[in-house]
């Protein structure tokens, strides 16, 4: 039986509201083997399309503001049977001028590297007639919580979200009928966040906005037919004198319970307007929601006498806590990630204190920040009797679905599985952040380049990469250069056309679009990565001094192997030209690829032969043109080999001397942020599988699975965050200060950049790997080693769930398959037998007596369109 099991509007199976002309997708489940689309009729309104792709139909019917759609599909398969399914989205202001305006204190100033106090607003009114419906539609300069008669309004954290605020600022819409009463009283809270607040490691703030704002409509229809608008004008009162005493994201909240707001003083708004002129977009992105409730796992009493609670798992979240307290008791929360001596260590947080401060009315009484988060795994408890408190924590991230599985035979690579998830989720918090903990959490663009893939695998990135994008798009220099951190986070960096920084404005987008099929994701981004393309071979030729210079990417800067094991800032910058050249000929290869796909046919053989170039360039300045670097490093030999850049015999001497640098290193990697997610993909698919295995499962430090033995829950920033003996590395960058000497150096312990090697688990050792758009057709081809017995591997496609199950004893293979409706496989047996199979559920089996995909160079399938 053919069945519609999903819809999906703009990415979202429920709640969309969007300004702007939604895409509709939809996937298909059948009992039928061999079950496809022939065709489907989406149908919204009057307007009317047949198509036979699930994934790219634009509705382009008409659309008015504030109004709901139905959307009908009748899809039948080519077995003729057929499958209907409804669903709907909305409309937001689509442009329509607000009639509110933004309003402040104008008055209140505060001093440079301090977030400012929190400003309520608030404003009352009656209600004489019955609503029929209500909402809201809200935005902020900063962030804000918003009540309504003294309960929340929606679900979400940190609104309106980190944007480019100079270009664009999302607003919300909630809708709000079954919270009006015939008194009323709007609250909104709104706190300094990215745009006012101190953000950044050099604490900077007012990066985007002197002071906050806030811009709200509350829109009322009755049932009389008539309307009401209250909407932020002079009419509304302010006060810094509320319960939030103190909000920022570094030093955490401090809330006072006994503050009562009918006591205060309030005084008229001011009205204002941002710097720029943004556009206000309904949400485009995912909200930050709650995600799941931890529990602690044990409660001790540190030397100090701080009461210890762990969590049991790194995470980025806040505390929740039940309390019995008495009027004016405060309580202080702190939060670290690890203990050291049995106390909280801190110093690697440097300038953020990460506490949260709660004073207590009389009795029972619950607290939870609204308006920062932290990175923890324990919570240090002063100021009340453990007794009287219940402690729990709320995970919070950007509401992503988490559609990726992976776990095998030995349980390390299993937990390793679960620190990358735990590493994605922790620094999704609506932008993609380096870390959670420190004075920090910015978008830093190297980071996300390497571990896009992998998060594409573990969840549903669409929406989230789609705002992200938006804005890497919109702070783009005319130069074509990007910032290092996106959106802008008032640091010193300019905007500059470097290497996996910058290539991520083309690895992201490929990388979603491989996992979800949406073209729409790279037509959106194809102008700014070529003119990225153009600013590197720009830089390329700088100062050339030969012809093959031309394409060597020196200037003017590269993070180059950063964060390798071995060396120090200037050791990794220092390998930039190498990292820089190989990384410009890999994005030349993927942007041939994406101009076959959107039909540029010119820019196919450009981008093609650039490469060719840039390969050559990199032979004949790096290499004696056999196989061999002038200077040696790991990563140098890992780029090329994994980029495609190699043929032949040079091919195997490249892989023969990064087997053997590996060996001189004890068997241990010495690659950086960049080498490291193509490091084990480099040895196995070039006839070294059995050396991959060795460095996976290797368990000194540096390694992954030293991480996971040492109790780490997510990855780590440097592979000895926490040496054997115990200490933790708060070295400074420069290695020329001692731990007691810096200012709690570059240690985070929830860092996912060296969690890219999740990407080789799942299309190496499970073998699930798509080779068109949104897996349309897609690979299963395990390469079987290391003791692994069975391995499992799924993921939920825009077609629906792939699996692959496989298991192995001495002398047979066995693996299930699971292909979705309308998506083909191609299965790659040990004994190298391929199979090309359809829609449905199967099972294979083959003798283990050879091993083809171990013995033999394994290259990659070129991408099917």
């Amino acid at each position: 039986m053919l069945m519609l099991s999903s819809i999906k509007i703009n990415g979202l199976e429920s709640g969309c509201i969007t300004d702007h002309a939604p895409m509709i997708s939809f996937a298909l489940s059948s009992d039928r083997t061999g079950e496809k689309l022939h065709e489907a009729i989406i149908e919204v309104g009057d307007w009317r399309v047949t198509t036979s792709d699930q994934i790219n139909n634009l509705y382009t019917g008409p659309l008015k503001p504030h109004t709901e759609y139905h959307v009908r599909i009748i899809a039948t398969g080519t077995s003729g049977e057929q499958a209907e399914h409804f669903a709907l989205f909305k409309t937001g202001r689509m442009g329509s001028t607000w009639s509110a305006q933004w309003i402040t204190d104008m008055s209140y100033d505060f001093p440079k590297k301090v977030s400012p106090v929190p400003m309520t607003f608030r404003r009352k009114f009656e209600l004489t007639q019955t609503v029929t419906r209500a909402w809201i539609s809200v935005t902020a300069l900063g962030v804000y919580e918003l009540a309504l008669n003294g309960e929340k309004v929606g679900e979400d954290y940190f609104a309106p979200g980190f944007t480019s605020y100079d270009h664009q600022i999302q607003y919300q819409t909630y809708d709000v009928t079954h919270q009006l009463k015939s008194s009323n009283a709007v609250t909104a809270v709104v706190a300094g966040g990215w745009a006012v607040g101190s953000f950044n490691y050099v604490r900077k703030n007012k990066i985007s906005a002197d002071r906050q704002a806030l811009l709200l409509e509350l829109h009322i229809e009755y049932t009389d037919g008539t309307s009401d608008l209250i909407v932020t004008d002079p009419t509304w009162e302010v006060t810094l004198n509320g319960n939030y005493r103190m909000a920022e994201w570094y030093d955490g909240e401090h809330y006072d319970a006994t503050i009562n707001l009918d006591h205060v003083h309030w005084k008229p708004v001011d009205v204002t307007r941002p710097r720029k002129n943004p556009e206000l977009l309904a949400q485009y992105g995912l909200p930050v929601r709650v995600q799941e409730e931890l529990k602690p796992i044990s409660r001790t009493i540190a030397p100090s006498g701080e009461i210890i609670y762990d969590f049991g798992q790194n995470f980025a979240g806040i505390i929740q806590a039940k309390i019995r307290g008495k009027h004016n008791q405060k309580i202080v929360f702190r939060h670290a990630e690890v203990l050291v001596d049995q106390e909280l260590f801190v110093k690697s947080l440097r300038t953020a204190k990460a506490a949260a401060t709660y004073v207590c009315v009389e009795g029972e009484q619950t607290y939870s920040p609204r308006l920062t988060y932290m990175g923890f795994r324990y919570v240090g408890l002063t100021g009340i009797d453990p007794d009287q408190i219940e402690l729990s924590a709320y995970v919070l991230h950007s509401d992503f679905k988490q559609i990726g599985h992976f776990s095998c035979s030995n349980p390390l690579l299993t937990q390793l599985q679960s620190n990358i998830r735990w590493g994605g989720r922790s620094n999704f918090v609506d932008i993609p952040t380096d870390c959670p903990q420190r004075d920090e959490r910015q978008g830093w663009t190297g980071d996300i380049a390497v571990f896009a893939s992998t998060a594409c695998f573990n969840f549903d990135m669409s929406r989230f990469f789609d705002k992200w994008l938006m804005d890497m798009r919109a702070e783009q220099s005319k130069g074509g250069g990007f910032p290092m951190v996106i959106p802008r986070g008032g640091d010193h960096w300019p905007a500059m056309a470097n290497s996996c920084w910058g290539d991520s404005s083309i690895l992201v987008p490929w990388a979603e679009y491989l996992a979800r099929g949406n073209k729409q994701v790279l037509e959106k981004q194809y102008a700014s990565m070529k003119k990225f393309l153009k600013a590197a071979k720009w830089w390329s030729s700088f100062l050339a001094v030969s012809p093959a210079d031309r394409y060597v990417w020196r200037f003017p800067f590269h993070f180059g192997d950063w964060a390798a094991p071995e060396g120090d800032a200037k050791a990794w910058i220092k390998k930039g030209k190498w990292v820089g050249t190989a990384y410009f000929a890999n994005s030349c290869g993927i942007m041939a690829k994406i101009a076959s796909i959107l039909g540029h046919t010119e820019d196919v053989s450009y981008y093609y032969d650039l490469r060719k170039k840039i390969i050559t360039a990199y032979r004949n300045v790096f290499t004696d043109k056999q196989g061999n670097m002038k200077e040696e490093f790991q990563t140098a030999y890992v780029l090329p080999l994994h980029f495609g850049m190699t043929e032949g015999e040079e091919t195997k001497q490249m892989v023969n001397n990064l087997t053997r640098l590996i060996h001189e290193a004890g068997n241990h990697l010495t690659t950086g942020f960049t080498g490291t997610p193509y490091l084990l993909f480099a040895l196995s698919d070039n006839g070294q599988l059995d050396a991959a295995y060795e460095l996976l499962l290797q368990e000194e430090c540096p390694s992954w699975l030293y991480e996971v033995k040492a109790g780490g829950t997510t990855i780590w920033e440097r592979w000895d965050a926490l040496r054997p003996d115990g200490t933790v590395n708060i070295e400074e960058l420069s290695g020329n200060k001692s731990a007691e000497e810096s200012n709690g150096g570059m240690v985070s312990f929830n860092h996912y950049a060296n969690g890219a090697v999740g990407d080789w688990l799942y299309k190496r050792l499970a073998g699930l790997e798509p080779t068109s758009g949104g897996y349309k057709t897609f690979r299963v081809a395990p390469m079987i080693g290391g003791g692994i017995t069975w391995a499992k591997a799924s993921t939920v496609t825009p077609y629906g769930l792939t699996s692959v199950d496989w298991k192995r004893d001495e002398h047979q293979f066995h693996v299930e398959v699971t292909v979705p409706v309308s998506t083909t496989c191609s299965l790659h047996m040990p004994n190298g037998e391929i199979h090309i199979l359809t829609s449905g559920q199967h099972s294979f089996q083959c003798s283990m007596s050879t091993n083809a995909l171990a013995k033999n160079s394994y290259k990659e399938q070129p991408i099917v369109h």
